[in-house]
């Protein structure tokens, strides 16, 4: 299990009210809510080895140099274009969740200068031996699926854990209408075409979503797509006009979604296997106390020493 950690913590976040404070009055929402979201992952999916991956850098430089709208609308006003805009209340709860992580012996990773996207890219890209669940709110990682060389699945928690949509190629092809051949590969492609809001992508004037993908199923890729461009009928007059007033767009945007795939990724900890107890137990416990964690660290703790027990850890 792979987990895109800031997709978990600005999710509790705004799920959970900020009256949940420690005693000195900081809120702990985040907190409580990124426990009891791992907590209840763990418990029902039961990992053998888990990495919460993280961002070093939301907004990396290639991204931006490639295409400058690259979550611009998230800079924070009074900032210099490197920070994200991030909630008062939030900020202050991501050490925590770092602390507890290291206190319960979670191993987390990192790669300098990329985002959390490229590490569990490139944590997929490597892994041959498990087969792997990436965990995340973040549609742009529907790229990971794949069969083979292990089976790779998007665990996609957007709209939370009670509604949780578990996707490989198969379901990403019948969902989107892509093929099921290359579903990653297409999904992204598809993502540039049709463009993204959230992240400062402006898309192709007048293609949708539906559009995008029928497009990409069409012609079997993006690069066919845009060979296409020259005079092939499929294409109506109108697409070909609107493609071709595009293509700075469509080679910025192919780089910016696509998610690296080796990069320097750097763990702290050298084993990724799932504890069966915390490695620092009375810190976890100073860290419960002062924070006022209560029982959400106590599900923690309970479902690590509960997927111990799986047979196939054994």
């Amino acid at each position: 299990m792979v987990v895109d950690a800031a997709g978990l913590w600005f999710r509790s976040y705004y799920a959970l009210p900020e009256s949940l404070t420690a005693a000195d009055g900081t809120p702990v929402n985040a907190v409580r809510g990124f426990c009891d979201m791992l907590a209840r992952l763990i418990t029902d999916r039961r990992p053998t080895r888990l990495v919460v991956c993280l961002d070093d850098d939301w907004r990396p430089r290639f991204r931006v140099a490639a295409l400058p709208s690259y979550k611009a609308h998230r800079v924070a006003e009074a900032g210099d274009g490197a920070a994200e805009e991030v909630p008062d209340a939030l900020g202050p709860q991501i050490p925590i969740v770092l602390e507890l992580l290291r206190a319960l012996g979670l191993t987390t990773a990192e790669a300098e200068g990329l985002e959390a996207d490229d590490v569990l890219g490139t944590l997929v890209e490597r892994e041959h031996h498990d087969d792997v669940e990436v965990i995340t709110g973040d549609r742009d990682l529907f790229q990971l699926v794949r069969d083979e060389p292990t089976r790779t699945r998007v665990v996609y928690v957007g709209a939370g854990l009670s509604k949780v949509q578990d996707y490989g190629p198969a379901e990403l092809a019948e969902r989107y209408d892509l093929p099921v051949e290359r579903a990653g590969a297409a999904y992204a492609e598809m993502a540039v075409l049709r463009g993204d809001p959230s992240d400062g992508l402006p898309g192709v004037a007048g293609i949708g979503e539906k559009t995008a993908a029928k497009l990409i199923t069409q012609f079997g890729s993006l690069e066919a797509v845009l060979a296409a461009e020259a005079g092939d009928r499929r294409l109506t007059a109108r697409q070909r006009t609107k493609l071709a007033e595009a293509d700075d767009y469509l080679t910025a945007a192919t780089e910016v979604v696509r998610v690296v795939r080796d990069a320097n990724v750097v763990r702290d900890h050298s084993d990724d296997h799932l504890p069966d107890s915390p490695a620092a137990p009375d810190r976890v416990a100073a860290l419960r106390e002062h924070w006022n964690l209560g029982r959400s660290v106590d599900r923690l703790v309970t479902a690590l020493r509960t997927a111990a027990d799986v047979p196939s850890r054994e």
